[in-house]
């Protein structure tokens, strides 16, 4: 069993900047981590994973819309996962999910992914 909680969510200023980050408790080896987020009326939508290739490399993949401007990256040593997100955007405004699927591999769809955090909200005022 896994357990993810992020942090690092709150109110920022368009064009500034937030790092989330995600602690998971529980065996993350071989896992795949993804940030997912959900915008008011919107469906939820995939952000960015980071695969498992060994325990010190992993494989970063971005939705299209958001390379350049997030940064994923994931510390199996510390069992974290953060989202460094730069040039923040009104849109950018919703609760962001931490995400782990079993399997290393790159998945993009929610019901791919077997645990879920509890989400942390970002607001992004203009």
């Amino acid at each position: 069993q896994v357990q993810l909680v992020e942090s690092g969510g709150g109110l920022v200023q368009a064009g500034g900047s937030l790092r989330l980050s995600c602690a998971a408790s529980g065996r993350t080896f071989n896992y795949a981590m993804g940030w997912f987020r959900q915008a008011p009326g919107k469906e939820r939508e995939f952000v960015a994973a980071a695969t498992w290739i060994t325990t010190t490399a992993y494989q970063r993949y971005y939705a299209d819309s958001l390379k350049g401007r997030f940064a994923i990256s994931r510390d199996n040593a510390k069992n974290t996962l953060s989202l460094q997100m730069n040039s923040l955007k009104p849109e950018d405004t919703a609760v962001y999910y931490c995400a782990a699927r079993k399997g290393g591999q790159y998945k993009t769809k929610e019901y791919e992914y077997d645990y879920w955090g509890q989400g942390t909200q970002v607001t992004v005022s203009s």
